[in-house]
């Protein structure tokens, strides 16, 4: 018996590569150039809309810098009443507009990736900004980000639906323009192909990768001019790191596990009491709008995006009575209002809460430096809501430059990831997905039939037939009772040689079922079969031999010697495919001890020697 290392040795694997990428890659790379600069001048216009609604509602003026509400005293009245008029206009164009515009954005961009083919209809790419830039403006607790995530996704899609393109092709396209919007709006290149990664895509493949980077980069250079080059929350003072203050960070990092677990639940659950209101889905956006509104009445910075009050949570300049405030009521008017199907983003409210959880938490752990705690509670919430560690972490180095504080970061958003997905089954991404009938998967493995050989699986031990026999023939040895045939009776498919054992065709047990049946039992069999089979090679891959049998629709494949095309070697069929599967489930659930320790006394030595 040879061994599996010889095997391996003898086998060719020139043809395989680390990757299957074609010159097209370089194509989609080329058409994400527009796509990222479009999707970086729809931010900055998201942007101003939201500061020009913003500043026309709270401060009546005429001003597009982008501002939050409870800079100055408000009059009572716009505080409870604006989000109401803005829920009402969004409720509104919802039900006459598009229905697709309602939610925070990324859900709808991964549903749309995963069952709409990537395709988004022309009228979200207008109503889903100005919805959001709304809701927001009126005073709704959101982020622009979601609204971004799908409005880039939208231009992306648009552009690749009036071409010729893949499916895959359109996804890549889509989440350039999503990815691209997000570097745009934070300034966070690296964490927007993290979070399109992470998030959006579903794979990790050169030929969706190199897109959506490209498209990052593009937008990131065009947004110099419009919004400036600086990190939106630079970072001040030093940090003077403790071996104790790691140690903390896993304290922070459960507790914004937890904090996340309790958005994500609270969302939902306003969601299911808005499901049971006697009333027509497009009220529920002014019922959240009341939510909103008094929440702004106990405290008003809790109102629109709040970068000012994040700013101040990373600066260390936030009083403990704003931050108690915030952590409360922005947590319950950000989680009711989202629940009701309003429009807004989900990532500045999370800066904002894990911001407020980190700063109180400043009052009792030891001084590390300014808003340090406040970063570190700002990635841990973001991991734990997203279930997205590494695009929480970069987010927070992008937003401040603060990296000297990668490991409590790492620390902290591992620590609240593994929290949340040790409690939760879902995040507040994917619940909305499940609640539509769908599941996704964001585990992400090297497939086992990628790396398993048909030459490790397949059938040797073949009964074949000659050129010259008939039907009835090949028939009643295919149909002996015997159980030494038995594995030939299971094979199914037949090879039909010639004298020198060279493949001429196959042949199956319905074929040979049919011609008895219909009276041609006397047909040699090589008139009744396949003349030209598929046929594949030893040295293919598991995967490769999947993606063949479901092109051509068969579930059995002869294999052939690559370099001797008419020798038969044997035969794949879809059951030996489990192979790959079991080998993985074996690796998952058998376990084994490989080493072991051995304690030997110097009295028992001794004894053993003598």
């Amino acid at each position: 018996m040879s061994h599996p290392a010889n095997a391996a040795a003898r086998r060719d694997v020139s043809h395989l590569g680390d990757f299957t990428t074609t010159s097209r890659m370089v194509v989609i790379a080329g058409l994400a150039v527009p796509v990222g600069a479009v999707s970086a001048v729809v931010a900055w216009a998201l942007l101003r809309l939201i500061g020009l609604i913003t500043n026309a509602v709270f401060y009546q003026r005429l001003d597009t810098r982008l501002v939050a509400p409870g800079a100055v005293h408000h009059n009572p009245l716009v505080v409870l009443v604006a989000p109401i008029a803005g829920g009402l206009v969004i409720g509104l164009m919802a039900r006459y507009g598009s229905e697709k515009i309602r939610g925070h954005g990324m859900p709808e961009a991964i549903e749309a990736i995963l069952l709409g083919g990537s395709k988004v209809q022309p009228r979200v790419a207008v109503l889903k900004p100005v919805s959001a830039a709304i809701a927001i403006g009126t005073g709704g607790p959101f982020g622009a980000e979601g609204p971004i995530i799908m409005t880039g996704g939208a231009v992306g899609s648009l552009f690749a639906q009036f071409l010729r393109l893949t499916a895959d092709e359109r996804k890549t396209l889509l989440v350039a323009g999503a990815a691209g919007g997000m570097a745009a709006t934070f300034n966070s290149p690296f964490a927007a192909v993290l979070l399109a990664v992470e998030l959006l895509l579903f794979e990790w493949r050169p030929r969706s990768y190199v897109p959506v980077a490209t498209a990052v980069c593009v937008a990131a250079i065009v947004r110099r001019p419009l919004l400036g080059t600086a990190a939106l929350f630079p970072a001040v003072g030093t940090l003077h790191l403790t071996y104790a203050a790691y140690g903390l960070c896993v304290v922070s990092g459960i507790a914004s596990g937890l904090l996340a677990l309790v958005a994500t639940v609270l969302v939902y659950a306003a969601e299911d009491v808005f499901r049971r209101l006697p009333v027509h889905w497009m009220w529920w956006p002014a019922i959240g709008g009341l939510v909103i509104g008094l929440g702004g009445l106990v405290v008003p910075q809790a109102l629109g995006v709040g970068y000012n009050i994040i700013a101040g949570e990373l600066a260390g300049s936030i009083g403990l009575g704003l931050v108690v405030g915030i952590l409360v009521v922005k947590t319950l008017i950000w989680s009711l209002s989202l629940g009701s199907g309003t429009s807004g983003g989900v990532l500045a409210p999370m800066f904002m809460i894990g911001g407020a959880l980190g700063t109180l938490e400043a009052h009792v752990f030891p001084t590390v430096g300014p808003g340090f705690w406040a970063l570190v509670g700002l990635a841990g919430v973001l991991g734990g809501v997203m279930r997205s560690p590494f695009t929480g972490v970069v987010f927070a180095i992008e937003l401040t430059t603060r990296l000297d504080a990668l490991l409590p970061l790492l620390i902290g958003a591992s620590t609240a990831y593994a929290v949340s997905v040790l409690v939760l089954k879902r995040s507040v991404l994917t619940e909305k997905i499940a609640r539509r009938g769908f599941h996704l998967s964001r585990e992400y493995d090297v497939d086992p039939l990628e790396i398993l050989f048909i030459g490790e699986v397949m059938e040797t031990d073949l009964l074949t037939f000659e050129a010259h026999v008939c039907a009835a023939e090949a028939l009643e040895a295919v149909s002996d009772t015997d159980p030494a045939t038995l594995r030939a009776r299971r094979q199914m498919l037949y090879p039909v040689v010639d004298d020198a054992g060279h493949l001429l065709s196959v042949v199956t047990r319905t074929q040979l079922e049919t011609a008895v049946h219909d009276g041609r039992g006397g047909e040699p069999i090589l008139d009744l079969g396949t003349g030209q089979p598929v046929v594949t090679h030893p040295d293919q891959t598991l995967r490769t031999v999947a993606t063949e049998m479901a092109r051509h629709g068969v579930d059995r494949m002869p294999v052939v010697d690559r370099h001797d095309p008419d020798r038969l070697v044997g035969i794949i069929s879809l059951t030996m495919l489990l192979a790959g599967r079991l080998r993985d489930l074996q690796e998952a659930r058998d376990s084994e001890r490989i080493l072991r320790l051995r304690m030997v006394r110097p009295g028992r030595a001794a004894r053993e020697s003598g």
